[in-house]
Formats: structure tokens, sequence, C-alpha cells
């Protein structure tokens, strides 16, 4: 089992013990969520995702953008 491997496992128990967020365990596992929400999917693992996931991903959203706008 290599590092990267471990923190991906470590992050999904940590995630089925509802212990962290969906955005702290792809943290753990060192990868972007949408990366995390794969190795959750492929593990059949069930997710939660409620509206004040929503809001937040809204809010990354708006930033990510503004932020563009001002770079360019």
């Amino acid at each position: 089992m290599t590092e990267a491997q471990w923190h991906l496992d470590l992050a999904i128990g940590l995630f089925l013990d509802k212990r962290v967020t969906l955005g702290r365990g792809a943290e753990i596992a060192g990868i972007s969520k949408p990366a995390f929400l794969d190795a959750l999917g492929e593990r059949r693992v069930p997710v939660n995702y409620d509206a004040a996931d929503l809001e937040m991903d809204l809010q990354t959203i708006a930033s990510l953008r503004l932020a563009k706008n001002v770079h360019s």
C-alpha cells in the first residue's frame, strides 16, 4: 500500500464515521473534491450533500469567478 492509498483509505474511513466533511476528507487524501467524490463512488459510499454544502460550493464558484476577472 502506498502512502497516497493509505491517506485515501484514512480519509474515507473518517468520512464514513462522519468525523470529517467531504472537503476535509479530500484534503486528508491529498486530492481534489471531485476526485474524492469519485473514490467514494467507486466504493459505493453514500454522500450526504445538503444545502450548506451547496451554499459553500456556490460561494467557492463565485470567489473563483471574481479572482479570474481580477486577473484577466
